[in-house]
């Protein structure tokens, strides 16, 4: 046995074990909560520009004070809609409370919504703007009533305005769009 060629050896295997790892393709950084939300929704909850009577508050920690979602303003048995296409993975009661949730198709996203008199069943596949449920008059944690929205991806809270684009919060650039064909009425 050549003893010379003993200290190679261990250079030579860290060598053939780190050279493939080097080349591979880094992991790609998971993206913060809110920067993965898409703007998919097509329709509000409630009404048309309904008031937001409570914003989101994250919580600074998993079981801090916080607000976990928006309370949207609404009428005693108005319809509750979807904001965008998925399968209800929820529909029934909570502490008393209406609850109805529905993960949304394509992402990993799961919105709520209560307290809502369910109109719909668990996996039942529901469109854009399609009603879920109705507004209960009680059980709400809002002086009035209202409807309070929640999303989740996975067990993370996050801010269910961000799903809408900015025409829909009235925040989109007005346009004018030019009419050509049609005359100018007399004065």
């Amino acid at each position: 046995m050549n003893w010379t060629a003993l200290p190679v050896l261990p250079l030579l295997l860290t060598c053939a074990v780190l050279t493939p790892l080097a080349w591979a393709d880094p992991p790609a950084p998971e993206k913060p909560p809110g920067e993965r939300v898409p703007a998919l929704a097509r329709v509000w909850p409630v009404g048309s520009r309904p008031a937001v009577l409570r914003g989101w508050e994250p919580p600074a920690t998993v079981y801090a004070a916080g607000h976990r979602g928006v309370d949207l303003a609404a009428a005693p048995g108005a319809p509750v809609r979807a904001v965008a296409a998925g399968r209800v993975s929820f529909a029934g009661r909570v502490a008393g409370r209406g609850v109805v949730a529905v993960r949304l198709a394509g992402t990993s996203l799961r919105t709520t919504y209560e307290p809502v008199r369910a109109g719909v069943t668990e996996g039942a596949e529901v469109r854009a703007g399609e009603v879920v449920g109705t507004v209960e008059g009680t059980g709400s944690h809002c002086p009035g009533t209202c409807v309070h929205w929640g999303l989740l991806d996975g067990e993370t809270y996050l801010n269910p305005l961000a799903l809408l684009s900015p025409w829909l919060l009235g925040r989109g650039p007005s346009r004018l769009l030019p009419v050509l064909g049609v005359p100018v009425p007399p004065d």
